[in-house]
């Protein structure tokens, strides 16, 4: 069933959760071996997920920030590495759309391709000489202007879901030092994915390096100018937090399941009787229901404010990721000192888990970036 002919979120919840039931089976393989779920997506897109954010006015469903950063959080619960995977495709459909600064005939004919070819896209930002774009680095990766067409050359790193990308979002240095970014499609000549991706958490979103060695775009593929390190609420990337959120989750559940099964010999109940482990799993969650409270109360403001409301959300966007991942990496290590040393089993996923949920502290925006924010606002609160 699409999840376009369904009239409540709670319905397409459902489907989404019949959907990636066979993500959980998958997970541990693609994390072993260091592959690319390339099936999940497919799924996805079979289900029409990947065109949910996609405004009516283009054929879309249009659905707001609160709905699908709560289906993300179900596909997290599955598999954290396709559900952060796909909500950078999400994402940047929203960007795009809440922001129109693309030529408007590239606007329209990516959206057209997102929902009538599945097409995917992402963002290639991230370099290895420069780090996180948000600590305010230039690309190394440069533009030239010649004649009628862009001539792009460098390396980006952090290029999730590279094998399954239909295009790129590539953020490069031009001749007059400004900072711009292109849409350069998989299939150009000079365009080289180079599988370098070995983390320790979210294996399988194959964010490999994407290389550019000449690659020439037409000029209508310069998207717009941006300038990194500005700050810029942007809500979609609450996905972030959602996605550590089913994580979290993932591990709760595992937890009470251990719990209420595990019986030692010493015992003549089940630990879910001992007090210790009561409070482990009560702690979680209390943990899970504010961090709930806190990203969908966000999220749910960012969907009913107006633009220049937006504006003056940056420190809540922030705050929410903050507190939402470091939540959830407790979250985990509480559940697995309630397992205990065979939380550490290779077969059992929570040890997965206990990996991934830790990448959502390399995720922007920054721990440090957004306490320093938050302590400067403090400063400068009149008394």
């Amino acid at each position: 069933m699409k999840l376009q002919t369904v009239n409540t979120n709670e319905e397409r919840k459902l489907i989404v959760h019949q959907t990636a039931q066979a993500f959980l089976s998958r997970a541990q393989k693609h994390d072993e071996e260091n592959t690319f779920p390339m099936e999940n997506i497919q799924e996805l897109k079979e289900i029409g997920y990947t065109t949910l954010t996609i405004p009516k006015e283009f054929g879309g469903a249009g659905l707001p920030l609160t709905d699908w950063l709560s289906l993300q959080e179900v596909i997290a619960t599955y598999d954290g590495s396709t559900s952060l995977s796909i909500g950078w495709h999400m994402g940047i459909i929203t960007q795009i759309i809440e922001n129109r600064s693309w030529p408007e005939n590239i606007l329209d004919r990516v959206l057209y391709e997102v929902l009538h070819e599945g097409k995917l896209l992402n963002a290639a930002a991230s370099e290895p000489e420069t780090g996180s774009p948000t600590r305010g680095g230039k690309p190394t990766t440069t533009a030239k202007n010649e004649k009628d067409s862009w001539v792009i050359n460098g390396r980006k790193s952090f290029t999730s879901m590279a094998p399954a990308l239909d295009y790129f979002v590539v953020s490069a240095t031009m001749e007059d030092g400004q900072v711009g970014n292109f849409l350069i499609h998989r299939t150009a000549p000079g365009v080289k994915i180079e599988e370098t991706w070995n983390s320790i958490a979210m294996r399988g979103t194959a964010s490999h390096d994407l290389y550019l060695k000449n690659v020439r775009i037409p000029a209508d593929h310069f998207l717009e100018i941006i300038h990194p390190g500005k700050k810029s609420p942007a809500g979609w990337l609450l996905h972030i937090p959602a996605c550590y959120l089913g994580i979290a989750q993932a591990a709760q559940n595992f937890a009470v399941e251990f719990a209420k099964n595990y019986s030692p010999n010493s015992l003549s109940t089940s630990i879910k009787d001992l007090p210790n482990v009561q409070v482990k799993i009560g702690e979680n969650e209390a943990d899970l229901i504010q961090a709930r409270y806190f990203l969908y109360g966000v999220a749910k403001k960012w969907d009913t404010s107006s633009q220049n409301e937006r504006l003056a959300m940056q420190s809540e966007l922030s705050s929410v990721k903050y507190h939402v991942v470091n939540s959830a990496v407790n979250i985990v290590d509480r559940a697995m000192r309630v397992v205990g040393a065979q939380s550490l089993f290779k077969e059992n996923p929570i040890q997965r888990y206990y990996r991934d949920v830790r990448a959502g502290l390399h995720n922007p925006p920054m721990d440090d970036r957004t306490l320093v924010s938050l302590a400067s606002e403090a400063f400068e609160r009149p008394e």
